[in-house]
């Protein structure tokens, strides 16, 4: 009996551990990607293309292809956070 209930308690605590893994590993993703979208911010005009802004001040600073920095630019980081924070908070 004393196995089967440490044996469970071991699986849950291991399973707490990776989603906290997990959740740490994209809330990492989200601020990077925070990062990314404000230095785009930061350079973007109306007379200057995405890819011109890509090559020289993204690529140079976070190595990130094109396709991703597409894939940043309709991420909604903020929203995100958000959600992470309230899940950080209903694990403990």
């Amino acid at each position: 009996m004393r196995v089967v209930f440490f044996m469970l308690k071991t699986i849950y605590i291991c399973s707490m551990a990776d989603q906290r893994k997990s959740i740490g590993r994209r809330r990492n993703t989200l601020l990077q990607y925070r990062a990314v979208m404000e230095e785009f911010k930061a350079r973007k005009t109306e007379d200057i293309p995405t890819t011109v802004i890509h090559r020289k001040y993204i690529y140079p600073k976070f190595f990130i292809s094109r396709t991703t920095l597409y894939n940043i630019l309709c991420t909604p980081v903020n929203k995100e956070l958000k959600e992470i924070e309230e899940q950080q908070l209903s694990l403990f």
